[in-house]
Order: C-alpha cells, then structure tokens, then sequence
C-alpha cells in the first residue's frame, strides 16, 4: 500500500537541517576566536538551533510510525526493518567517519610539516576508542562523555537505538495482536523518558548528547509516535481559518522557544510537544493556508531531500574552513571587516552554507541512495520496494 508523502515536512526538515549548520558555524570556538566581529546572523535563533534535533527525532517517530504502525503489521518483520533501518543511515556514517578519520590524519601532517599550528587539547576525544564506539554507533550511549570524530552523528547512534526499541514494541504488538498495546509502550516511554532525564540524569534542560542522549531521543521520538496517531484520528474540515492558525501558531511558538530556550533553558521540555503539534497539523491539514504551499516550493524540496546529508557532512565543510581560517591569518579577516563589521564572518557562514549544499548533494546521490541499495543487496534484502525514511536528517519517502 503506498503511503502518504508530506512534503512540507521533507522541508521544515531540510530547513532546520541547514539551521544547525549555521549554528555549529557561529558557536564554532575557532570562528569565536579568528573573528572579531560576528556575522549579521549571529542571532540567538542560531545560537540555540541545537534544539532543532529534537524535531527530527519527533518527525521520525512520525515517519516511521506512518510507514509502519499505521498499517496491518501482522506481516512486521523485525529483521526487514533493521536492515531497513541500517541501509538508510549506515553508508553515510561510515563515510563521513574515515571522511574524519582521514581528516585527522592529513591534520597530524600538516602540523607536523610547519604549516599547520594548534593549540594542545586538554582531552583528547577522538582516539581508537572512541572510533570503536562510533563504528558500533554507541557513541551516545554513555560510554564516551566527549563528542567524537564526527560529532553530529552523535543523534544517528541514539536514533538506531531507539528504532530498534521501536521494532520490539511493534513486534510485541503483533503478537499480541493489541495496537492499544503498542500505544500504551509508547505513552510510558514518553513519561518515562521524561522522568529519568529530568530525576535519574538531573538535566536542566534537553541539551545533552553524549551522556545518554538516547533517552532525550526516546522522549521526542515516541512523542512523534503518539503524534502521529492522534493526528490521524483529527476529523478532517473544509474550513481554512482553524488549521491555518493552529499550524501558524505553532511555528510561531517554536521559534520563540528556540530564541529563549538560551535564557530559559527548561523550556526546552516543551519543544518536543511544540515541534510535533506544528508537524502533526500539517499532517493533518495539509491543505491549509498558507504554510503547507510555502513549504511545498521546489528549493526547499530540494532541501528536505538532502537533509540527512547536510546534517551529516557539515562537521566535515566545517573542519576544512577551520584549517583554512589558521592558515590564513587575521589579515583577510580585518580587510574585510574594513568594509563593514561582521563582513568576513558572513562571508565565512555563507561559504560553509554553500560548501554543505554541494558536498550534501553529492553524498545524497553516491552514499545516501546507492549505499543503502548496495548494503541491501550484500545482506540479501529484497530491494525493489523503495527504503523508506528513518534518519532524523533525511526525507520523508514512502
């Protein structure tokens, strides 16, 4: 049965995917350092666009509930939807992984020719064992307190994780026979989730990661889950006025917790809840005006396809200017800024921003798509049917 397809959603995606990007550039402390003048977008929007990782993992509790608890699972296979799940997001993670691991390597040389000069680090953090763990993607799973190689992947190990949660709960039900079952595993994970990051972990906020951010992934990932059932069984309207407010309100709502969650960092608990009730409206109200048709224009299509991509090779583009910034020198940082404060650092975000979209779009079409076939075909999983979306950064298929 084919499934519905949300383009809006592939986009709010791909916006929130470039968002962090722009994020790790502005709070890059090399950037801090080599810039004295901020780029014009060095707002606190971006400064806290950390948060927006907690939307992916509510959209892919959404997406993967769409693809499978929607629907008859008695024919569920836990082993299909593992492979599944690995053909998606496991080629690029190993690619962008030796991508880091060669970086490094190039960077030990270069420092130990003379052109290339950095400061001795207190803690080292990307070391063979901390590439064991990101090999086995446990990187997130207490073992390492220091994000690793690349560090953003650090929400790719969480998310395998919780699939997998996901794919036992599923297959309880199956046997069970009980969908309440399931969405009852799925309410106590939730309140569960929630309780022991703020009790057992004692966060004061969900900016964490590597110390046991797979429970800050099971919180908004099941709240995706839920959402997706509660939206479903919203009558459908022919007015336009009360979806159109509810998804514009919810925006609205977002971006305000987003600018303040730096002040007020609690009220990061209530992005998960924000997040899904903006994209479980535009699931189902995908007809209202005016966001879902903004949302739907072809260049932030583009961008929601090669969204996990963008997520997963930024660090990368990033790395690569940093080493540029130190060889180049405070020199062409101050002619710039002659023109106009903040010009060198825009024009830094800006090359980063368009280095991600050219290496992303690459990766999306070499890694992403002919990675998964080929992980597929070596395990002898049947392929004809397409793989559908899993990761926190890729786009909604169906």
């Amino acid at each position: 049965m084919q499934k519905p397809h949300y383009l809006p959603l592939d986009s709010i995606r791909g916006i929130a995917a470039l968002s962090v990007v722009i994020h790790h550039v502005v709070i890059s402390r090399t950037v801090i350092a080599a810039f004295p003048q901020p780029a014009w977008i060095d707002v606190p929007f971006f400064h806290n666009a950390w948060l927006f990782v907690d939307l992916f993992f509510v959209l892919s509790g959404m997406v993967i509930s769409l693809n499978y608890a929607t629907s008859d699972f008695r024919d569920f296979s836990l082993r299909e939807f593992v492979l599944r799940r690995l053909a998606r997001i496991y080629p690029l993670h190993l690619v962008t992984l030796l991508a880091m691991l060669m970086l490094r390597f190039a960077r030990l040389g270069l420092v130990a020719i003379g052109i290339l000069a950095v400061a001795p680090v207190q803690t080292e953090v990307n070391t063979g064992y901390s590439f064991f763990l990101n090999v086995l993607l446990l990187q997130s799973m207490g073992l390492f307190d220091h994000l690793s190689w690349n560090g953003p992947s650090w929400s790719i190990s969480t998310e395998f994780y919780t699939y997998l949660l996901f794919g036992v709960l599923l297959l309880g039900a199956r046997y069970s026979g009980s969908r309440r079952l399931f969405y009852a595993a799925s309410a106590v994970l939730v309140i569960g989730s929630a309780w022991l990051i703020v009790f057992g972990l004692g966060k004061p906020s969900l900016d964490f990661h590597t110390d046991f951010g797979f429970f800050r992934c099971v919180l908004s990932f099941f709240v995706g889950v839920l959402t997706v059932k509660i939206a479903s069984g919203l009558p459908s309207t022919s007015l336009r006025v009360a979806p159109s407010v509810l998804q514009i309100g919810a925006l609205l709502a977002a971006i305000v917790i987003i600018c303040l969650v730096g002040i007020h960092p609690a009220l990061s608990f209530a992005a998960p809840f924000v997040f899904a009730v903006l994209l479980g409206s535009l699931m189902a109200f995908p007809t209202a005006w005016p966001l879902p048709a903004l949302l739907a224009v072809r260049p932030l299509v583009w961008l929601g396809k090669r969204s996990y991509s963008i997520y997963m090779v930024h660090a990368i583009v990033l790395v690569l200017a940093e080493y540029a910034i130190r060889a180049a020198g405070p020199r062409p940082i101050r002619a710039l800024d002659a023109i106009a404060d903040g010009t060198a650092a825009t024009l830094l975000v800006a090359l980063v921003v368009a280095g991600v979209l050219l290496l992303s779009d690459f990766t999306y079409k070499h890694v992403e798509l002919k990675g998964g076939k080929l992980l597929l075909r070596i395990v002898g999983q049947d392929i004809r049917s397409p793989i559908s979306a899993v990761s926190h950064a890729g786009q909604v298929r169906s």
